[in-house]
């Protein structure tokens, strides 16, 4: 739906006092019902957004006038205002306590451990002969601390 013709209006108000004969002088010999017409088309869409309409109106270029596409794209640049949203539900101290409680064991498992039979299982698989990964090896060495064997790459 093109913008209402009350919107282009005041939008062609404000050019003109702005930017004079500049603004309007682009249209000579060509209906300005016409232009209005192309720029209600253009800009469609930012009646539900007039904060965009607002924004290019007080983001304009003093050098020179906008083209129907030049004050599009600075309606666009309008920071759009964040949606209000309701505030979150407060959680009762039973219903915490329970997930917890539930959450537990998982972050239990998730704690770091000292355990590094994992590195020296792939250590064991190098020394038999096993090709692996010389990251994977790496990183074996490093956990356990064999110095030794990571001065040897």
């Amino acid at each position: 739906m093109s913008l209402p013709a009350a919107w282009i209006d005041k939008i062609f108000t404000k050019l003109t006092l702005a930017y004079g004969r500049d603004f309007l002088g682009r249209w000579e010999g060509i209906d300005l019902n016409a232009v209005k017409s192309d720029w209600a088309h253009e800009l469609a869409g930012f009646e539900r957004f007039p904060e965009g309409i607002a924004h290019a109106l007080t983001h304009l270029d003093p050098a020179k006038p906008p083209t129907v596409f030049q004050f599009r794209d600075l309606a666009r640049k309008s920071p759009r205002a964040e949606d209000k949203q309701l505030p979150a539900p407060a959680a009762s101290p039973a219903v915490v306590a329970e997930q917890l409680k539930r959450l537990a064991p998982m972050l239990k498992r998730l704690e770091p451990r000292a355990d590094k039979a994992w590195a020296h299982t792939i250590l064991s698989r190098v020394r038999a002969g096993e090709k692996l990964n010389p990251t994977t090896v790496r990183f074996a060495r490093e956990a356990v601390g064999d110095k030794q064997l990571l001065e040897a790459q």
